[in-house]
């Protein structure tokens, strides 16, 4: 029974004839035109790489009638956008750092071996993703949101500690009166062992219980995190204090400004 505004009582057998059959349970529009919505999820592969799969086949394969397209949206656009945006801002906040670390050091040579860590830091993040995905079970090579922020992180961690070193090597000739040569480069590298070895430990100890429950539900999106700072602490650290001074003792110039 249906009651009207008016309060009558009708049945409603007496306003709509009501029986089963085949067809649309709702039809959706999007700008004054209709649309079908088809959603499928991915498993055992990369999503960018399914959406690129489909488009060649439903191109090659379905002939849509006149005025009727097809639109592929979801998880693989929302990651190519957020890709883009962080590629983008990382990339002007390269250009800032790269301004004020010329500044500060006014050596082309010096800037350049601060920056020779990121290699040695990319070198343990790749790995340690790669390891990560290969143990999961899943798909190798494929470079998530997360993964770009755990670099970003990354890179600015081990970036603090090469300035570290370089900066002291600079202050002892400067400030301490040291002709550059082996004996300041192991003593800069000395001095500097334990500041860059407990920067290292710290954040490793902060994110090591993210990286062993990468693969408990709600650690998705820190669990890759954690496991690319870690991998590329170990090898940033180690080349840090390892390979950089010899680098710097090679190609470095460090002398009295006036």
């Amino acid at each position: 029974m249906l009651r009207s505004s008016q309060g009558a009582l009708l049945p409603l057998r007496e306003l709509a004839e009501v029986f089963p059959a085949s067809g649309r349970f709702s039809i959706l529009h999007e700008g004054a035109r209709r649309r079908q919505t088809i959603t499928c999820s991915t498993s055992g592969r990369d999503v960018s790489a399914f959406v690129d799969e489909a488009k060649k086949q439903v191109a090659a394969r379905v002939k849509f009638p006149e005025r009727t397209y097809a639109v592929f949206s979801g998880a693989a656009q929302a990651r190519e956008r957020a890709q883009r945006e962080i590629l983008l801002n990382s990339a002007m906040a390269g250009v800032g750092i790269l301004l004020l670390l010329s500044m500060a050091f006014g050596q082309v040579r010096n800037l350049l071996l601060v920056l020779a860590n990121i290699p040695f830091a990319m070198v343990g993040g790749v790995l340690a993703a790669w390891l990560s995905t290969v143990l999961a079970g899943e798909e190798s090579g494929v470079l998530s949101v997360c993964s770009l922020v755990g670099f970003v992180t990354l890179f600015g961690i081990t970036t603090r500690n090469s300035i570290m070193l370089i900066s002291h090597f600079e202050h002892l000739v400067a400030q301490e009166g040291m002709t550059w040569g082996l004996e300041a480069a192991l003593r800069g590298a000395g001095e500097r062992l334990m500041p860059i070895l407990m920067t290292a430990v710290i954040t490793a100890l902060g994110l090591l219980p993210l990286a062993l429950g990468s693969g408990e539900s709600g650690r998705e999106l820190e669990g890759p995190i954690a496991i690319i700072i870690l991998g590329g602490l170990i090898t940033s650290t180690a080349l840090n204090l390892l390979v950089l001074p010899a680098l710097a003792l090679k190609f470095g110039r460090f002398e009295v400004r006036e």
